[in-house]
């Protein structure tokens, strides 16, 4: 695995940006050598057909001959990326190929990008339906809410192999695993604490639920409109079902209300927050404003009122990046021959992070960089392990 060494961040021009994407950002290379005849009769004609009636007679003889059981299709419909939004398949693709990087550089695993000309559901789950003998497992990416959570239903119903929507659980896993770290650098308890997400989005759905199963008991949720509760006539599916689940104190009103006392705020939501309200949170508060490239509060500013701030941002200490999670997660999964990723993965997944984390604890410090390369190969291993003990291995 290739061992990035992290470096101060230096401004960078438009010209060096365009010129790094020029071409794109990914090629295919051959992992057997051809250099004489002999070299080409094995790879390819006569000798392929032998692989190919092999893999015919046994259809699990692929998973060892050709490189589909270890190939990642990140698969995107353009309409919620970083945050530009609904750009379409074709503007979504560079971001696809940095994804797809990524996985190369941290996992160690080849994945391409799949960008689809549809937002049809369907359509999509018929397509990696028809295209499953090419690949080994599905990383959905930037695709708008609500449809993800139906699109990734569906596909782990429709695909025998991992899938999963790294928008929500990526996020939620590494929030998971910061929310350790600066409990163990306060000397708290994270089950005794209230938890307040701003964002009924994608990762505010899922860290909801990452955190109640990792043992929160009291998690408040608040869309655009404020609090999400069971006494709303104008929430969908996803949020009505969220709110039975969430807001035990039986809150109402808006952020306001949902800060007082409060010891975590999860900022998912993009939008600015008055920092009056943090003034309302409880001593020692824990603030983690994610939204990029602008956080919900500068950490200048919510550093006044919190103990522990963190952002998604490189520019700033404590950056909760989901580098640290997918390639582990992928990983391991495939290591192990998974045919899904189970909520025991990703809570592994986080306490692997947290883990590493741990050597170098601190204020802010309370996750590794995302350029550790510790934190991938600790992140296969303990996926690999829960999916194993979860049954779900080939």
């Amino acid at each position: 695995m290739t061992n990035v060494q992290a470096t101060d961040a230096l401004p960078v021009t438009d010209a060096e940006i365009f010129e790094g994407h020029r071409g794109g950002k990914l090629s295919v290379a051959a992992t057997k050598p051809i250099a004489q005849a002999r070299d080409l009769s094995i790879a390819y004609t006569p000798g392929v057909a032998k692989v190919s009636r092999a893999i015919a007679e046994n259809a699990e003889m692929a998973r060892h001959y050709t490189w589909a059981d270890r190939l990642v299709v990140v698969v995107s419909d353009g309409t919620a990326v970083l945050g530009l939004g609904d750009i379409g398949a074709s503007a979504s693709l560079p971001v696809m190929e940095g994804k797809s990087v990524l996985f190369k550089t941290f996992g160690g695993l080849d994945a391409i990008p799949l960008v689809l000309d549809t937002t049809d559901v369907d359509e999509i789950v018929e397509t990696l339906v028809r295209l499953r003998p090419s690949f080994g497992a599905v990383n959905l990416e930037d695709i708008a809410a609500p449809r993800c959570f139906e699109l990734e239903d569906k596909l782990k119903e429709a695909l025998d192999c991992p899938v999963m929507h790294d928008d929500q659980h990526g996020t939620a896993i590494v929030t998971l695993a910061a929310l350790r770290g600066a409990n163990l650098v306060l000397g708290r308890d994270i089950t005794t604490e209230r938890v307040v997400i701003s964002g009924a989005g994608s990762a505010g759905v899922a860290c909801a639920k990452i955190l109640q199963e990792a043992g929160v008991a009291d998690v408040t949720v608040l869309d655009s409109k404020g609090i999400v509760h069971t006494g709303r006539d104008d929430l969908n599916p996803v949020k009505a079902k969220l709110a039975e689940a969430t807001n035990s104190a039986g809150l109402r009103g808006g952020l306001a209300d949902a800060l007082r006392g409060a010891d975590v705020f999860l900022g998912l939501s993009g939008a600015t927050i008055d920092e009056a309200v943090l003034a309302g949170m409880a001593d020692d508060s824990i603030v983690f404003a994610l939204s990029n490239p602008d956080p919900e509060v500068h950490p200048e500013v919510a550093a006044r009122y919190a103990a522990i701030v963190a952002t998604g941002r490189s520019d700033f200490p404590n950056q909760i990046n989901n580098v640290l999670a997918f390639p582990g997660v992928f990983r391991g999964a495939l290591d192990a021959g998974a045919r899904a990723i189970t909520e025991r993965m990703k809570l592994a997944a986080a306490e692997a992070i947290f883990a590493v984390a741990q050597e170098d604890i601190g204020p802010d410090r309370i996750v590794p960089s995302p350029l550790d390369p510790r934190v991938a190969p600790e992140v296969a291993a303990a996926v690999a392990k829960a999916a194993v003990e979860d049954g779900v291995t080939h």
